[in-house]
Order: structure tokens, then C-alpha cells, then sequence
């Protein structure tokens, strides 16, 4: 049987894009970045209870100052970034492995399937490309920066 082991790096911004090839892919201003990174035995499933959540995380400053507020309660923006290198294994030798990581076809329909469930239950998402050498730039606030691993639910 295989784990399930998608990974997200979830960061609170201030403001945030991608740019490949000189154009602007997606771009945010108040929000969540998350980077997404799909493991060889991931499902839609998974992806479900992840995009459930993280609308509910509850990481933004309600007025006394508290992170008492979901993205949804502030109205913030997503930007939603493919990243199979959270995948990267360093315990031999120094070149990082991805073995890990799901096959291309896999990892991208799940971060597409992603970017629909969270336009589905939220709206509008902006993304990097699959499978692009992006340039992402972010303003962090905190910073405040949440490494998921679906080994821990």
C-alpha cells in the first residue's frame, strides 16, 4: 500500500505572483500562497480534505490581533504553485532525489483538480504553470509560513 503523502507549504502574504518567461502567470495581493506538491499515491480525496481546510485555516489577525480569521472571513486571494521539489530526499549523497514525487500526469491533474475544488468552494485562484520555470515573488506576513504533510492526519 502506498502512503498518501501530498505536501503543502502554506504562507500568509501581504502580496504575491508568479512570472514565467517575463509575463505575470497569477498574481495576489492579500492572501495565501501555497505551494503544492503531489506524492506518488495521492488522491482527489486527499485533495479534498486539504482545499476544505485550508479555506477554514484560521492564520489572519482578527481585530484584537488574534489569528482568528480564515482567508474567507478577510476575503483575501490564492495563489495556488506547483512544486514538486518538496519532494526532495537528502539523506544520500548530496544531489536530491524526487522519487517520491508523483509521476507528471498524476501530480498535475491533482493541481489542476486542486485549483477547480478551491474556484468551486471559494472562487477565483490564481496559479503558476504546471511543469514552468517560474520566478515567484512574495511579500511573507509574519512571516507566517504552515508546512502540511498529509502523513499527519
Amino acid at each position: 500500500m502506498v502512503n498518501i503523502i501530498m505536501k503543502l507549504i502554506i504562507q500568509r502574504v501581504n502580496e504575491a505572483k508568479v512570472v514565467i518567461d517575463g509575463n505575470i502567470s497569477g498574481e495576489i495581493n492579500k492572501g495565501l500562497l501555497v505551494f503544492l506538491g503531489v506524492g506518488e499515491g495521492d488522491t482527489r480525496d486527499m485533495v479534498d480534505k486539504y482545499v476544505d481546510k485550508l479555506l477554514k485555516l484560521r492564520i489572519f489577525a482578527d481585530e484584537e490581533g488574534k489569528t482568528n480569521l480564515s482567508v474567507q472571513d478577510i476575503s483575501g486571494e490564492i495563489l495556488v504553485v506547483s512544486q514538486f521539489t518538496l519532494y526532495a530526499d537528502c539523506k544520500k549523497g548530496n544531489r536530491p532525489s524526487f522519487v517520491k514525487a508523483a509521476s507528471p500526469d498524476l501530480a498535475n491533474e491533482l493541481y489542476e483538480y486542486f485549483k477547480e475544488k478551491v474556484i468551486a468552494l471559494y472562487g477565483n485562484v490564481q496559479s503558476g504553470e504546471f511543469g514552468a520555470d517560474m520566478k515567484v515573488e512574495l511579500v511573507n506576513d509574519g512571516p507566517f509560513t504552515i508546512i502540511w504533510d498529509s502523513q499527519e492526519w
